[in-house]
């Protein structure tokens, strides 16, 4: 029977604990997506709502999304990073991958009303 989410980003995250090739993949396909997205938001899409309040808000808005892209490239690196020797780098990797769930969240959170529109 044929996985019938064969698509979804957690199943990839959790096939790849599994498999280095998956594992790979998840690092640099998962860094470079959440890298672009705070990046459009950050060139695109101006804060709203409460980040409106204040201006200190409206700076943590973009260092939020630059540190998101920070992270996303540094997931990208850590994915080129393991794939030339899984067997020794693939803690680090797995561990990256699993604390890359906190960005993706943030980025939800604070992009999310943006995406929405």
């Amino acid at each position: 029977m044929p996985d019938p989410l064969p698509h979804a980003p957690a199943a990839g995250m959790v096939d790849a604990v599994h498999d280095d090739t998956k594992l790979q993949r998840a690092l640099v396909g998962g860094g470079i997506a959440k890298s672009s997205v705070a990046l459009f938001l950050a060139f695109f899409r101006a804060p709203a709502g409460v980040f409106l309040l204040d201006s200190l808000l409206v700076a943590a808005y973009y260092g939020v999304l630059v540190a998101i892209i920070l992270f996303g490239l540094a997931g990208a690196w850590t994915g080129l990073w393991v794939s030339h020797d899984p067997l020794r780098r693939r803690a680090v990797g797995m561990t990256v991958l699993w604390a890359s769930v906190l960005s993706l969240l943030l980025l939800a959170g604070v992009g999310g009303h943006a995406i929405l529109k």
